[in-house]
């Protein structure tokens, strides 16, 4: 079972007029090909994603954001087959809730973001496989503007790009 969302609505043309990030600073926006955002220490070298104003490392705060590559491999996942408590706020209901992957994605620079998966069936995950990070609509506000959220997709398989 994947994401309730059909594939069209991964990255495509989103409104950049109303359509704006689930959070500050995680993803390059507006933009036509939004890449998550990590910082990375110029004193050690440490890349931490979401990106943070000093370095957990090291405690520096001479860091720079720095865009992270859309493809990494699964290190770790698990399924979220509850509803989140508040303030998780995805428009579900517990009647319209559908269990989702969740894991972390290693991204070369020595990053691992954690994230939603776009599949949530165990037997089509595995760690070490190939994923990408893509851009969807999380919900629509109440002044109606999409929030944008990121989850990470099988290279290969449903949903994916991979040989198109």
């Amino acid at each position: 079972m994947s994401l309730d969302a059909p594939a069209t609505v991964y990255d495509s043309g989103f409104d950049t007029g109303t359509a704006r990030p689930i959070g500050d600073g995680l993803f390059t926006w507006p933009s036509d090909n939004p890449a998550l955002l990590c910082s990375r220490c110029q004193d050690c070298g440490r890349a931490t994603f979401p990106a943070q104003d000093s370095c957990p490392a090291c405690c520096s705060t001479n860091v720079k954001l720095e865009e992270l590559p859309r493809r990494g491999t699964l290190w770790t996942y698990t399924v979220q087959r509850f509803m989140p408590k508040t303030p998780y706020n995805s428009g579900e209901t517990q009647e319209t809730f559908q269990p989702y992957g969740v894991g972390y994605v290693e991204l070369p620079g020595g990053v691992r973001a954690e994230g939603r998966l776009t599949e949530n069936d165990p037997s089509k995950l595995e760690i070490g496989m190939d994923m990408e990070v893509v851009f969807y609509p999380f919900r629509r506000e109440e002044d109606g503007s999409e929030l944008i959220s990121f989850a990470f997709r099988p290279v290969t398989g449903p949903g994916s790009t991979e040989g198109r």
